[in-house]
C-alpha cells in the first residue's frame, strides 16, 4: 500500500511540479483517500491562481453595436437590417478569463461537488472557489479537451492542475444516485500507475542527480537485411525506445520500469522466476547498443519494480552485460525512497 502523501510526491515528480513550499504543505496533511488528496491539491492550486490572477486569453466575440469595433460582419448587418437601427454587427477579440483551461478547472470542481466519497469540509472549500469563478462557462469533460489546451510561459502553472483535473475526471464515474459521482481509485489501474511510475523515476533522476545525462533513447534493432534486395524490410521494424537511459563518461545504464503486482512469478507451483518478456526486452536494448557507431559493450541493464510484499535484488551477466532486477519500496517515508533510488543506481556500479 502506497501512503497517500507518497502518491503526491509521485505525481509531483511525474508531472514536473516542484514547488517546495506547496509540496511540504500538502505532504504534511492527512487524507482519507486519494480523491481527498487530488481535491485538496486542486483547491490550493486554484486559490493560488485567484490570488495572482486567473489566466486570460483573446477570444473572438460577435455583437451588434452602435459603433464600429473590430471587424464588421457586413453580410449579417445587411441581412438583418441592423443599419436601419443604427447598429452594426462586429467581430472583435476580447481578453477574458473564459478560456479553455479555466473552463476545465471550473467543470472539474463542479464534478467534485457531487462526488460521494469527498470529505465534506473539502466540498465546502471547493464550493467557495467555484462561486469565485464567475464569467467562466462549464464544458462537457472528455479526454480530448485536455489535449486542446495550449501552454505557454504565462500559464505553465496550469499544466500541473490540469493533470490533476484529468486524473479526477478519468476516475470519477456516475453513481447509482442520480447526479452523483463515485471515485475509482487509480492506484488499481496498472497501466496508469506504470506511466506515473516511469515518469516519476525519469524526472526524479533528472532533478536529483547530476552524474548522468537522462533521456529516453531511440534504439535500432540488432537486425540486418537478409540480402540487398530486402534491405527495405528494415523500415518495417517497430520503433524501440528505452524508458530511461543514464549516461556518463564511464557508464551507460538502461532502466526499464515495470508496475506489476509481483516482480517474480511462479509457474505451476515452481520456484518464482523473473518475467521472461521483461528480461528479453532489457537484453534487446543492450544488444542494440552494440550496433551503434560507438560500441557500448559495457552498458548495464536494470529492471525496476515497486515492492509488493518482498524485496528483490538479483544480478547476472548475460552476453557480457550486467543485468539487475531491483524493487523500490514506495511504502517507505519519502526521504528513504529518495535515498533508495540513488542507492539502486550506485549499487549497480559494483557489478561492473
Amino acid at each position: 500500500m502506497i501512503p497517500i502523501e507518497n502518491i503526491y510526491y509521485l505525481l509531483c515528480y511525474a508531472w514536473n511540479h516542484f514547488d517546495e513550499g506547496e509540496m511540504g504543505d500538502i505532504a504534511s496533511t492527512e487524507f482519507n483517500n486519494a480523491l481527498d488528496l487530488l481535491a485538496c491539491v486542486l483547491y490550493r492550486g486554484v486559490s493560488r491562481l485567484l490570488k495572482k490572477g486567473l489566466d486570460r486569453g483573446y477570444v473572438e466575440q460577435e455583437e451588434a453595436l452602435g459603433f464600429i469595433h473590430g471587424r464588421i460582419d457586413l453580410n449579417y448587418t445587411v441581412l438583418h437590417g441592423l443599419q436601419h437601427k443604427g447598429r452594426v454587427r462586429c467581430r472583435f477579440d476580447e481578453l477574458i478569463h473564459d478560456v479553455l483551461h479555466n473552463r476545465i478547472i471550473k467543470s472539474t470542481i463542479r464534478r467534485l461537488l457531487y462526488a460521494e466519497d469527498l470529505d465534506s469540509s473539502l466540498k465546502e472549500k471547493l464550493r467557495g472557489i467555484y462561486r469565485r469563478l464567475q464569467g467562466i462557462e462549464e464544458i462537457r469533460l472528455k479526454p480530448s479537451v485536455f489535449s486542446d489546451v495550449i501552454f505557454h510561459k504565462n500559464n505553465r502553472y496550469y499544466r500541473f492542475l490540469l493533470h490533476v483535473c484529468e486524473l479526477i475526471v478519468s476516475y470519477t464515474m456516475p453513481s447509482e444516485h442520480k447526479g452523483s459521482y463515485r471515485f475509482i481509485d487509480f492506484l488499481s489501474d496498472k497501466k496508469r500507475m506504470w506511466q506515473i511510475f516511469q515518469q516519476f523515476i525519469f524526472n526524479f533522476l533528472v532533478k536529483e542527480q547530476s552524474t548522468y545525462s537522462v533521456k529516453a533513447d531511440c534504439l535500432d534493432w540488432p537486425a540486418e537485411a537478409i540480402d540487398q534486395e530486402r534491405h527495405d524490410d528494415l523500415k518495417f521494424l517497430p520503433v524501440m525506445y528505452t524508458d530511461i537511459s543514464l549516461r556518463s563518461g564511464q557508464r551507460t545504464l538502461i532502466i526499464d520500469t515495470k508496475y506489476y503486482a509481483d516482480a517474480l512469478k511462479s509457474n505451476r507451483g515452481g520456484n518464482p522466476k523473473v518475467n521472461s518478456a521483461n528480461l528479453y526486452q532489457i537484453h534487446t536494448y543492450l544488444s542494440s547498443l552494440e550496433m551503434k557507431d560507438f560500441p557500448d559493450k559495457v552498458a548495464e541493464g536494470l529492471l525496476l519494480y515497486p515492492v509488493n510484499g518482498y524485496q528483490v535484488d538479483l544480478a547476472w551477466k548475460i552476453c557480457g552485460h550486467n543485468i539487475r532486477v531491483r524493487t523500490l519500496n514506495l511504502g517507505l517515508d519519502w526521504r528513504s525512497i529518495h535515498k533508495s533510488i540513488l542507492e539502486i543506481i550506485d549499487i549497480s556500479e559494483t557489478y561492473s
